[in-house]
């Protein structure tokens, strides 16, 4: 009996140990990680050079409290964020994980507000379905129902727009009209609550788990961040799940050129070596903030030493080894296989992402776009006959939780053109198996 709980209670095996795209349970079995964990194991498991220098430093200190001291990985780590990020992009605050990441760039906006005489913004609008952490200022700004129906009573939630999902609703994403349109229903809200109370917008450049690799059509990138600096709406890009190079970036937002005002990033930033992840501010936000008496806000974790040197690690390693580039041609590997599915599975309506951030997703019907049939629990199922065949992705409920299924397909940047044959081919299996068994009820 295990004493540890979470989401679920499905079995899984004992992990045993993981090595690249790899990982082993204790009876020798071998799966692929096709999803990189949940979109986090950037740069493969077990990298030498990481695991080299956290032990360097975990012989000088393991922590070190940021009121106490500077630490020297730290200081380097944050200059290599900064290099690394768009112009004026100079400030970085560290945290453990993505909420924390959402709820500093939430709270230091809102702050930033406060210290410049604009007291009365405070309203963050976001999109429909999103997905930006699980603690409740994060939640107070997704849109993913299951998650969020229960805990409703204990916040404030945050306004929100429709997500620009073109091939739902039959535009074309190539069409600068088409992302037009979507901005404009940013605009029209930011209207409707009255612009001197909107502090700020937020959004993935890459769409993550809620909207399975969502990338914006042609011109939204732009427009939104248009219709932000009309409005003095500060614009917070959330890379937790698409920063730290999946998308053949480092960034999300520099597929577009676009240029936020705070960022959030995780997940593949730490790439699973250790918890972390930080907020990435405009310099005369930070100072604004700082000239007022500093930051109202802080982690016990924030900055640790041995973090950050794993942290500057996996920059480094991605850099040598040229995974943004690998991730870059990988992915379109991938993407163009997936997307032979279509021909082969009818029930797959769409495949999309940037990078090695990739999904497909399910439909009962292509013109429609209909969903199958909640009951069909598909986002489940073919995660299952996925892992039974040694294959792990990651899926979830495309239409904002109670239906609809996308799958994520997500690799390490690490992966080779021989991996992704082996990793169709386990796919190919699980679909085969699903296909069977929903026969009746895709016909």
């Amino acid at each position: 009996m295990s004493h540890l709980f979470y989401l679920s209670t499905a079995a899984r095996p004992v992990l045993d140990r993981a090595e690249g795209i790899y990982m082993w349970d204790r009876s020798g079995r071998r799966f692929i990680d096709g999803s990189s964990g949940a979109m986090v194991s950037n740069i493969g498991h077990s990298n030498p050079a990481v695991l080299a220098a956290m032990r360097a430093q975990m012989d000088k200190s393991t922590f070190g409290y940021r009121l106490h001291f500077e630490t020297e990985p730290g200081e380097q780590l944050a200059a290599k964020v900064a290099a690394l990020s768009p112009a004026g992009m100079e400030k970085v605050f560290f945290v453990s994980g993505g909420s924390e990441a959402v709820e500093s760039a939430m709270k230091l906006a809102r702050q930033y507000a406060v210290v410049t005489g604009q007291a009365s913004r405070w309203k963050v609008i976001s999109r429909f379905p999103s997905y930006h952490g699980c603690t409740l200022g994060a939640l107070s700004v997704t849109g993913y129902d299951p998650l969020v129906d229960p805990f409703r009573p204990m916040m404030v939630e945050m306004p929100k727009i429709p997500a620009p999902r073109a091939y739902l609703d039959g535009l074309d994403a190539d069409d600068p009209a088409t992302g037009a349109h979507y901005a404009a229903m940013l605009e029209a809200r930011i209207l409707a609550e009255g612009p001197e109370t909107v502090l700020a917008f937020i959004h993935e450049p890459v769409g993550g788990a809620s909207t399975g690799a969502l990338v914006p059509p042609a011109g939204y990138m732009q427009e939104v961040r248009a219709i932000c600096d009309k409005y003095g709406v500060l614009l917070i890009h959330d890379e937790v799940m698409s920063g730290g190079g999946r998308v053949g970036a480092f960034l999300g937002g520099d597929l577009w050129g676009v240029v936020p005002d705070i960022i959030a990033i995780s997940k593949g930033f730490g790439a699973g070596y250790v918890p972390l992840g930080a907020m990435i501010a405009q310099e005369h936000i930070v100072q604004a903030v700082q000239d007022a008496g500093g930051f109202l806000h802080g982690h016990t974790y924030a900055g640790n030493p041995l973090a950050c040197t794993a942290g500057l690690a996996v920059l480094t390693e991605i850099e040598r080894q040229g995974m943004m580039a690998n991730a870059r041609h990988v992915g379109a590997l991938l993407k163009t296989r997936l997307s032979a599915l279509m021909q082969r599975y009818g029930f797959i309506g769409d495949v999309r992402g940037e990078g090695l951030l990739l999904a497909f997703e399910f439909v009962s019907n292509r013109e429609t776009m209909a969903p199958l049939p909640r009951e069909m629990k598909a986002f489940d199922d073919l995660v299952e006959r996925a892992y039974a065949e040694g294959l792990i992705i990651y899926s979830r409920r495309t239409r904002g939780g109670y239906e609809g299924d996308h799958f994520l397909v997500c690799p390490p940047m690490i992966t080779t053109e021989a991996q992704v044959d082996e990793i169709m081919e386990k796919l190919t299996r699980a679909l085969d198996g699903f296909a069977d068994a929903h026969a009746r009820a895709l016909a």
